[in-house]
């Protein structure tokens, strides 16, 4: 059982799982059956050191939203408005198209623009401009997906967004890491011969908590990415584990058994105070803030099986909120508070599913057999979640309607307990 092994991975100070620390490759698994056709023209260009059109299309191709059209397909490559000829582009079944430019303005700096056009009304409904340094040019050019893809979907993007994972090796190297939303550019944040799990956004994206067995026990740490700064706020008798930032950032919420059974607990990180949320002798764990700060949820067993429940921030009466199925846990709520996203057991099938806390129906969004850890998006349209198949571990991600889905996997080894950045 998922829940049973995140207790183990808690008081166990060994795993082997492999790894190579590399860039996480993304492939869409499943797409929208109604995808909107859009073509990225490549991007007119005076040697730009990142291909910026290319990282685009990639971008909205991965959202599942839109069918891109193949280069090769393409009547012309216009980098200019009035070069377009919007009847060729109408004739290959094009709604929207995309054009641009990326030229050099001095050593290292570029101009980046671009142009969406409604191909069947021959019209721009979008455009922009903005310098960007040769280090940045990725970034910009996930803004520009995040645009576009607002612009047609009136959702917010996530492209230009951040994820934190961990990884480890059959040299028992464990690693938390960051990367981009699409795996480029993965950065070390820590690393140790022992293992380090659960790794947890604040809310400004600055900084992570994370659970870390380098002293040979459980304790939890605070880190500054810009820095590498970081502090130790937990390291009492027993489980230190699975931190939940509260929303204005000022405490964490997180499991501890300093007191025996292990309990969620709520931790004020100025002046290290400590408020006992659930009372029970099973086992709680797996804390989530709601959006607005004023309740927890948490998965607990009190009940013979894992469920989940919801208590006050500040304590109180504990309520259970799952009754479908024999096994829910690691619940988070979606940035608007309107949905629960949790793990789903049925026999040995381990799915990602949703509850509508409106009419707390519950609807399960993909197949298992081995998903657990899911993370909202900033923008609650899809959830990252980690999953298995054999040995092997990989992240994934799905969209809260379960019709898009992509997974996300290192070029040799696994990696788990993935975390979407605010």
């Amino acid at each position: 059982m998922i829940f049973i092994r995140t207790i183990l991975l808690i008081v166990v100070l060994g795993f082997n799982i492999q790894n190579s620390f590399a860039e996480l490759n993304i492939e869409i698994t499943k797409g929208i059956e109604s995808a909107t056709p859009l073509a990225i023209v490549p991007f007119g260009s005076d040697s730009a050191p990142v291909d910026v059109s290319g990282v685009v299309n990639a971008d909205l191709e991965r959202s599942g939203y839109f069918k891109m059209l193949d280069e090769q397909a393409m009547p012309n490559q216009p980098s200019t408005a009035s070069a377009i000829n919007f009847k060729e582009w109408q004739g290959l079944g094009q709604n929207y198209m995309v054009i641009g430019q990326v030229l050099s303005t001095g050593p290292g700096q570029y101009s980046v623009q671009f142009q969406l056009f409604d191909v069947y009304k021959s019209s721009q409904i979008l455009g922009y401009k903005m310098s960007s340094s040769s280090a940045d040019l990725r970034k910009a050019a996930h803004y520009i997906s995040d645009l576009i893809f607002e612009k047609l979907t009136g959702k917010k993007g996530v492209f230009g967004g951040r994820i934190a994972y961990v990884t480890s090796n059959v040299q028992r190297v464990h690693q938390v890491q960051v990367a981009d939303a699409d795996g480029y550019n993965p950065q070390t944040i820590a690393s140790s011969i022992e293992p380090l799990m659960s790794p947890a956004w604040s809310p400004d994206g600055k900084k992570l908590a994370y659970v870390s067995f380098e002293r040979k026990a459980a304790a939890i740490y605070i880190q500054t990415l810009s820095s590498g700064e970081r502090v130790k706020v937990a390291e009492f008798p027993g489980i230190n584990g699975a931190p939940s930032w509260s929303p204005d950032g000022t405490r964490l919420a997180l499991t501890l058994s300093k007191d025996g059974s292990p309990d969620i607990y709520v931790l004020n990180l100025s002046s290290r105070g400590l408020t006992k949320l659930s009372k029970s002798m099973a086992i709680d764990t797996e804390p989530s803030w709601s959006p607005d700060g004023n309740s927890v949820v948490f998965t607990s067993n009190r009940g013979g099986n894992p469920q989940i429940y919801i208590v006050s921030s500040q304590g109180g009466q504990e309520k259970r909120l799952t009754f479908s199925g024999s096994y829910n846990a690691s619940a988070s709520f979606s940035p608007d508070g309107r949905n629960l996203v949790m793990v789903q057991g049925n026999g040995n099938n381990y799915s990602i599913a949703v509850m509508d806390m409106g009419s707390h129906a519950v609807n399960a969004i993909t197949s298992g057999p081995n998903d657990e850890s899911p993370s909202f998006a900033p923008n609650g349209s899809m959830i990252l979640y980690a999953s298995k198949k054999g040995r092997v571990g990989f992240l994934s991600a799905v969209s809260l309607d379960g019709r898009m889905q992509q997974k996300l996997v290192l070029n040799s080894g696994e990696v788990r307990d993935p975390s979407w950045a605010p």
